[in-house]
């Protein structure tokens, strides 16, 4: 995932995670919101993958009826750096060192370590009150880049990656108290019985054969994690019955649209050229407006507009073009609709529970889902006997 991390003016909050009702701007009915764990901020790091995905996980065990957790996130972020480097310099440089990543790495990473709580592992040992791994990044790469230099994985360079995330992140846990009972990272993981092969990438693409999985083409996908691809509509109703049915989802897709606005609390697809999808009263004055007038407009935010058709093949020309990318991973949490009906996914981001007004949740609406999305992942027993069947699981 691309860094994304910002500064907004303090807002008051909303008490529910969907956005407050304003006498101009959008209304919002909740129609339904999973149980989650409370918003955290990744800060100034490229870590949304892991952010989303600890939360989406802590999600799971509050549904599974385990009780509440706060699991660290840098844990996982610092085997998902050394998974990266070993498989940087077998590539001889060719590899992705980078701060992003997606669900895949999570799932990996625990497996292989264990996980730890939060209150155990911080991942903050150096001087500052947030994440920030701008200076990190850099010597992860200049380590890495010396490694495929010098030709030679040897212990003095695995002694150095494990010393600079010691540095960084400080020295892992070897054993640990929770709750009055003695752990280990393995042990720990262990108690929380999760099963990461319950959980099912989804995706939705017209270039590869439905019902099939593939891998996706995306630059953080550098662990090859294939996603089964369904029709259009079929993801969004999977995605429809697992909310409606106590699960939630995680989430990876493009957040680099104007009508993609944390600090409304919205992400938008409008149609701002088909003026006949506008209102008799709206229709001839929106015909007058020229189109950089209408976004004028529109990205105002003060209340909703006819939004795009999204079909296969424009979701499709998206992605292909470029257009559509892996910016960023969020916590799908529940469903809305705004003041005219239309459906919006409750979705819990990472950048901080006061970065915005709405307790750091966002609504995007069906349209921006339907062309944004890259993949989602969820409990296979969300997933409907009949497309389980179509998948093979």
């Amino acid at each position: 995932m691309k860094l994304r991390h910002y500064v907004w003016a303090a807002f008051a909050l909303a008490t529910l995670p969907v956005m407050a009702e304003e006498k101009d701007g959008y209304k919002f009915n909740t129609v339904v919101q999973q149980k989650t764990t409370p918003v955290k901020d990744q800060a100034i790091s490229g870590t949304c993958w892991c952010f989303a995905t600890t939360s989406f996980i802590e999600s799971e065990l509050l549904r599974q009826g385990k009780g509440e957790y706060d699991l660290s996130e840098m844990f996982i972020v610092r085997q998902k750096y050394l998974n990266q480097m070993a498989d940087n310099f077998l590539r001889h440089g060719k590899g992705n060192v980078g701060q992003g990543s997606i669900t895949t790495s999570w799932m990996t990473a625990f497996n292989q370590v264990g996980i730890v709580p939060e209150e155990v592992y911080t991942g903050i040992n150096y001087d500052s009150p947030v994440h920030n791994h701008s200076e990190l990044a850099g010597y992860v790469e200049a380590l890495s880049a010396e490694a495929v230099k010098q030709s030679k994985n040897s212990p003095q360079y695995q002694q150095l990656a494990n010393s600079l995330f010691d540095i960084y992140f400080g020295k892992l846990p070897e054993k640990f108290t929770y709750k009055g009972k003695e752990y280990t990272p393995e042990s720990f993981a262990e108690s929380l019985d999760i099963d990461t092969d319950d959980y099912i990438p989804l995706t939705s693409f017209t270039h590869k054969p439905y019902y099939k999985a593939f891998e996706v083409e995306i630059p953080d996908n550098w662990e090859h994690q294939r996603m089964y691809n369904l029709p259009l509509d079929e993801l969004i109703s999977t995605m429809d019955t697992a909310l409606e049915n106590g699960y939630t989802l995680c989430w990876d897709g493009d957040v680099s649209e104007p009508g993609f606005s944390f600090n409304n609390g919205v992400a938008i697809n409008p149609d701002v050229e088909n003026a006949d999808l506008y209102k008799d009263s709206d229709r001839a004055r929106w015909g007058q407006l020229s189109t950089k007038d209408r976004l004028a407009e529109v990205f105002h935010f003060k209340r909703p507009y006819p939004e795009v058709n999204v079909t296969p093949e424009i979701r499709q020309q998206g992605y292909e073009s470029g257009k559509t990318t892996d910016d960023h991973l969020m916590h799908i949490t529940g469903i809305a609709t705004d003041q005219n009906g239309t459906r919006y996914y409750i979705t819990k981001n990472s950048w901080a529970a006061d970065g915005n007004r709405f307790g750091g949740y966002l609504n995007m609406s069906e349209s921006y889902v339907r062309a944004k999305t890259i993949y989602i992942l969820v409990h296979k027993d969300a997933l409907s006997q009949e497309l389980k069947k179509k998948l093979e699981l």
